[in-house]
């Protein structure tokens, strides 16, 4: 019996140790007495400082391009037959470029006969001079027969009926020559008229050639050949004046107090990219329903611009400097905006005045100075007076690894042997 207690004792004696180094780390850790606390666990937050830099004031703006100025070009003669069409959609035209002409057999007619007319009443003129020249004649003649039959009536030498005779002759003679005077301002009349009926007739024919009034490009053509001009409510030709297009564009009603013409603006349009412009009007009213008003922006010329395109972007109302700070930076709700100062490593919750956001960065007009660091990405969790330990964007940004293959720097590749 003491031999298998001898026994038994010597197995558990052998048997213990074997046991207590097969037990998992953690058993043995939660057997051990814990670690004593060395200090409170500071969460890591990343900051930013507040800096002075430039931001802009922009308010959106859509659209369609449209002409700056359409001219409607008509036939200034109507009932002609349309001969020859010069120009079509997509040309550029300067001022005076014919487009189409109509046919002139009739009209040149009418100069000729209107020519005929003219010379006519011209040599109309010379013949009421002529008789001018002589009903003058007459009446003087006759002014000198009444002058002697009267001094030979006083004397006794002739009779009464003589001088009644040429009293009679001479009234003739005069109403004559008042007469020819008249017939003058007549002929002059008619020769007016005939004046007036030639450069009638010289215009029309000169309208058979429809010309562009101004220089522009075609944006559209109704004529057709063989059709008659006026024959339709339609202009035959359609032009953008010099070829300016321009944005007619829907701006909001908040952005009309800063709005004024020449302000810059940026315009993307469909195809085409960015584009520069200006504002050239401002909105005279306002949607009551969408609370848009109708704005106009000029812009520099490019190829492709076309009207119906659509087009977006934005007016800049104003740039100035402003002291800025990471648009995360700055928490809003229904109490107002605040940031999260960073002071001796503890958290300062501090109200603000926000202004305009511009390239992720915040304007803000007042409760923080420049240099003050900030809380980057503020979160509504922290409370005045929390410790944290402030790091940078770039001290945050963990290590790019090495490239692999590449030797450490300060180190030699082992040599083999």
């Amino acid at each position: 019996m003491q031999a298998s207690i001898r026994v038994a004792a010597l197995l558990l004696g052998t048997m213990l140790p074997a046991l207590a180094t097969s037990l998992p780390t953690a058993t043995r850790a939660e057997t051990a007495s814990p670690a004593p606390t060395t200090g409170e666990i500071v969460p890591t937050v990343t900051v930013a400082p507040a800096r002075r830099s430039m931001v802009q004031q922009r308010e959106p703006v859509s659209g369609s391009l449209v002409a700056r100025q359409e001219v409607q070009i008509y036939p200034q003669v109507a009932g002609f037959e349309i001969t020859e069409i010069l120009a079509e959609i997509g040309d550029r035209v300067e001022a005076g470029q014919p487009l189409a002409r109509l046919s002139d057999a009739t009209l040149r007619a009418q100069l000729a006969q209107a020519e005929a007319e003219h010379a006519r009443a011209g040599a109309s003129i010379s013949q009421a001079e002529s008789q001018i020249e002589s009903a003058e004649a007459a009446a003087t003649q006759a002014n000198s027969v009444l002058t002697r039959t009267r001094q030979l009536n006083q004397s006794g030498n002739t009779a009464q009926a003589a001088l009644d005779e040429a009293v009679a002759a001479q009234i003739g003679a005069e109403a004559d020559a008042a007469s020819a005077r008249d017939g003058l301002l007549v002929a002059r009349a008619n020769l007016a008229q005939a004046d007036a009926a030639l450069e009638i007739a010289r215009l029309n024919l000169r309208r058979t050639t429809i010309t562009a009034p101004l220089a522009g490009i075609v944006t559209e053509r109704s004529a057709e050949l063989g059709a008659l001009s006026g024959g339709s409510a339609e202009p035959m030709f359609r032009v953008i004046a010099n070829g300016e297009i321009e944005l007619q564009g829907r701006i909001l009603e908040t952005a009309l107090p800063g709005l004024k013409v020449g302000d810059p603006a940026e315009v993307v349009v469909a195809g085409l990219g960015q584009i520069a412009g200006k504002v050239r009007l401002i909105p005279a009213s306002v949607d009551p329903v969408t609370r848009l008003g109708d704005i106009r922006i000029s812009l520099q010329p490019r190829a492709g611009l076309r009207p119906g395109l659509f087009a977006s972007g934005s007016v800049i109302l104003d740039e100035r400097e402003a002291i800025t700070v990471p648009a995360t930076a700055v928490l809003a709700d229904g109490s107002g905006e605040r940031v999260q100062v960073i002071r001796d490593g503890r958290v300062e919750t501090r109200p603000v005045t926000a202004g305009v956001l511009w390239d992720g960065q915040r304007e803000i007009l007042d409760g923080l100075a420049p240099g003050e660091v900030v809380m980057q990405r503020a979160g509504a969790f922290f409370r005045d007076g929390d410790p944290v330990k402030p790091v940078t964007a770039s001290e945050a940004e963990p290590a790019a690894p090495a490239p692999q293959g590449t030797a450490a720097l300060g180190t030699t590749p082992a040599s083999g042997g």
